[in-house]
């Protein structure tokens, strides 16, 4: 029997621990990347950049924080967020309020706007993904739990200041 070079050889044996998880790393940072160069298909959907995202996704879930709250729980420094906030003004997705507490401070939240942004991204998100695996969802319950514990753990687990050497 001929080997077919394009055809990479199959192993005997299942790969470890290290490797396959390696391989859901590599595998969610592809994912990431082809939803990403996707874009929109409604022309009503507000584009974002990484950093505008995260800090949309932290303020959907608790509403309103001080600048310094979001750059503690997103992990951007205060300078970066500053300027990801800036541009969620520009793009009114988001309000600066005097902090209800005080007066003295800030808080930021979501606007209606951003809150409808967020809905459209995520519905334009959930064709693409579900047309990509043929609406199979045999398997989708058990994915959200793995990857849910995934992310929560990176994020408890992050490191105080950024890797001078971030992969490229």
């Amino acid at each position: 029997m001929t080997k077919n070079p394009s055809r990479p050889a199959r192993r005997s044996r299942k790969p470890g621990a290290d490797e396959r998880w390696a391989e859901l790393a590599d595998l969610a940072l592809i994912i990431s990347r082809e939803i990403q160069y996707r874009g929109y298909t409604d022309d009503q959907t507000v584009s974002l950049t990484q950093s505008e995202g995260i800090v949309m996704r932290y303020l959907l879930q608790c509403e309103a924080a001080a600048p310094s709250q979001i750059a503690a729980a997103t992990g951007l420094q205060r300078t970066n967020l500053s300027t990801t906030l800036r541009g969620l003004e520009r793009k009114s997705l988001i309000q600066r309020q005097a902090n209800p507490d005080d007066g003295r401070g800030v808080t930021v939240s979501p606007t209606e706007h951003g809150r409808n942004n967020s809905a459209l991204a995520r519905h334009e998100w959930a064709t693409a993904v579900g047309t990509a695996a043929d609406h199979d969802t045999t398997h989708l319950d058990a994915t959200l739990i793995l990857l849910t514990a995934v992310k929560d753990g990176l994020t408890r687990t992050r490191p105080s200041t950024p890797s001078a050497h971030p992969p490229a």
